[in-house]
């Protein structure tokens, strides 16, 4: 079942990576370094005239950012990205000094934070595939799914796919990146392997989006807009700048306050978060669309690298593994730092090395993802609707703390700096728990004990849009 055709130094074989998002593509990438080919196996039709929406990536018609550290990971793996991300229409900003951002506590001030990087779904997705397939050695088969693994007898080793339709396609390694509907569990039970013991939060949120477009403003000195909601007020929403000339609001609200998705409601919606910012925005901007629902929020996490077995040559990756709620925006950073640990654990390995060392590399690619889980779990686990396990002292008296740091860098520097770091995942958590930053914390800064339902406008950024 092996392909040894090899006409690129060093590398040799044939790799599979099913599903052509942003983690399929990325890991393809990394994988035609190793392997003499490549096949990016995707269900969906692919658009091949520009940007456009598919049915598999169903949240991308709501607001998507890229942290500092995914966009620095994916210039180190495609050198020329975040210059043809630029040129496409993508936005790069300072966050929070280019936002209008109610935080949890109030409003944050020009202080500083981290890079991100706005764009719509459709736009990254095109742009990464289109520099991705600059590379000969990497094809598409698209408008096919895959319907499960081959394997050399034993079932201890992945020899390839099976396409619907009964079509074999052998490979020496195989990645799995098929998103949140991935059937790897199904296909490792149909081999004689356990399933993966699944963690499971879900705050039960939903956006609903809408894209606008917005009236020329002079006195308008933002960037982004984001009301935060939080526990005794869980309503919000983003307003962000798309590559196109329009802009796309994402209402944001957990469970009972789940945003509406109809005409007049939209906005209605807007008038009952903690501050008027987004509704005055919106009020007289012209909506381009209808709005749309989403409300596959869950944190879903699958823990394949807990698997006391594990067949050579096969690998998951990105969503199909761990997902995030959206409302954190780390989706696209974990694909990315899970395609740059890829990376780090196949170079300087042969094919055969490689696929033999597919248990360590589900391990490492997996770590990746512990930051984002831990900072999305432990705020969802804020509001008392959450299903999942229960917080335990010590995440409780964390939440506690990290309600002050967040208190603390809506106006301080020196806790700003950091924040914006962790969240970015640039730095671990520890960083906020070193002992001048603790001192800083407990020393400086309380929480209000009544803090407003309503927030006036910062200064910093002007008032309200004239009325009338």
């Amino acid at each position: 079942m092996d392909d040894d055709t090899d006409n690129h130094p060093g590398a040799d074989g044939h790799a599979l990576v099913l599903g052509g998002g942003l983690a399929g593509l990325l890991a393809a990438r990394v994988l035609a370094a190793r392997f003499a080919r490549v096949t990016v196996v995707e269900r969906d039709e692919l658009p091949d005239t520009g940007p456009a929406f598919r049915r598999g990536v169903l949240q991308s018609r709501h607001v998507h950012v890229l942290w500092a550290r995914g966009l620095d990971t994916m210039e180190e793996l495609l050198p020329g990205i975040t210059r043809e991300l630029l040129a496409g229409g993508a936005s790069l900003l300072e966050s929070p000094r280019d936002f209008l951002w109610l935080s949890s506590a109030d409003w944050f001030g020009r202080v500083p934070g981290a890079r991100l990087l706005i764009a719509g779904r459709e736009l990254i997705d095109w742009t990464l595939r289109r520099e991705v397939l600059r590379d000969d050695r990497i094809r598409i088969r698209a408008g096919v799914p895959a319907d499960g693994l081959l394997t050399a007898p034993g079932g201890r080793t992945v020899t390839g796919v099976r396409l619907r339709g009964g079509e074999e396609l052998p490979a020496r390694f195989v990645v799995d990146a098929t998103g949140r509907g991935s059937r790897a569990p199904a296909w490792l039970t149909a081999l004689g392997l356990p399933a993966p013991r699944t963690t499971r939060y879900d705050s039960h949120l939903g956006y609903s989006s809408r894209y606008y477009a917005l009236k020329p403003d002079p006195e308008r000195r933002w960037n982004g807009m984001y009301v935060q909601g939080r526990p005794d007020t869980p309503r919000g929403g983003v307003l962000v700048p798309l590559h196109d000339g329009r802009w796309l609001a994402t209402l944001i609200g957990n469970g009972e306050h789940a945003p509406p998705t109809g005409d007049a409601e939209f906005l209605e919606y807007t008038r009952t978060l903690r501050s008027p910012a987004l509704y005055d925005a919106l009020r007289g901007a012209e909506p381009l669309s209808a709005p749309t629902g989403f409300r596959s929020t869950a944190n879903e996490r699958r823990h394949f690298e807990r698997l006391d077995r594990w067949p050579h040559g096969f690998v998951v990756l990105g969503d199909a593994a761990c997902r995030f709620n959206p409302v954190y925006g780390h989706g696209m950073t974990v694909a990315a730092l899970a395609a740059g640990a890829l990376a780090a654990a196949v170079r300087g390995l042969t094919p055969r090395e490689a696929a033999a060392a597919a248990r360590r590399i589900q391990t490492r690619t997996a770590a990746v993802a512990d930051t984002a889980w831990q900072i999305a779990t432990s705020e969802d686990m804020r509001y008392p609707g959450t299903e999942g396990p229960p917080a335990d002292r010590a995440t409780r008296v964390l939440q506690h703390y990290m309600a002050r740091v967040i208190a603390g860098a809506n106006t301080d520097p020196a806790l700003s700096r950091p924040f914006f770091r962790v969240l970015s995942l640039s730095e671990p958590p520890e960083t906020l728990l070193g002992p001048a930053t603790v001192v800083r914390v407990l020393s400086k800064w309380r929480l209000p004990s009544s803090p407003p339902m309503t927030a006036a406008y910062p200064a910093h950024h002007g008032g309200p849009p004239a009325r009338g």
